[in-house]
């Protein structure tokens, strides 16, 4: 039962990431939106089964985690970064 939460947490992860990605609320790139959001689910799954935090049952955990990550990731200015990069080159 525990591998079927841990592996069913890390594909809601990718699943949350994959659709914050298609909705524009990210522009990581699906990819490291993925490995994002699988980084925020291992630690809230550590926290649970270490000392027994959680915000509910192991899918909303997996849910919430992936979706903080994902929006506390400075995803605007990595890309704002990257465009005037790319016009300084030129």
């Amino acid at each position: 039962m525990i591998l079927f939460s841990f592996f069913g947490s890390l594909m809601l992860a990718g699943i949350v990431a994959f659709l914050f990605e298609k909705w524009g609320w990210t522009h990581n790139g699906i990819v490291p939106s993925v490995l994002i959001a699988f980084g925020a689910v291992l630690v809230l799954y550590f926290l649970r089964s270490l000392f027994h935090l959680s915000l509910g049952s192991p899918g909303v955990d997996a849910i919430v985690g992936a979706a903080a990550a994902l929006i506390l990731i400075p995803t605007e200015a990595a890309q704002r970064r990257r465009t005037r990069n790319r016009d300084r080159r030129r």
